[in-house]
């Protein structure tokens, strides 16, 4: 009912940007919180960045400055625009919703995307 998809991942050199979509479709009246996570090989999925309904961001200690986490209520989408990339930003990036109204009235507490690989290296 819920489908979560990433676009914009790529290879850039260190210094460079990349701006990251999320695009949620299916059953949804509302979601609550959009959420992005990273998981580099052999490490443990991190919080990026988080950003309420009504558009309040949290970030991880690693991105504060460089990473700007924003969302469309509109088109149920949310973008993660990251500068200043380093080669430790390489992961695979993942998309999170979490409580979200559907029509009809049921709650789903949380979906995941499928990911979207970055990789920063000259």
């Amino acid at each position: 009912q819920v489908q979560l998809m990433e676009s914009g991942g790529g290879l850039v050199q260190p210094g460079g940007s990349l701006r990251l979509s999320c695009a949620a479709s299916g059953s949804i009246f509302r979601i609550n919180t959009m959420a992005w996570y990273r998981q580099a090989p052999g490490k443990e999925r991190d919080l990026v960045a988080t950003i309420t309904r009504s558009g309040i961001p949290g970030y991880g200690d690693s991105v504060k400055g460089r990473f700007t986490i924003s969302r469309d209520n509109a088109k149920n989408t949310a973008y993660l625009q990251m500068n200043s990339l380093k080669p430790e930003d390489t992961a695979v990036y993942y998309c999170n919703a979490v409580d979200i109204l559907l029509i009809g009235g049921r709650v789903r507490l949380d979906a995941w995307g499928q990911g979207t690989l970055v990789t920063v290296s000259s």
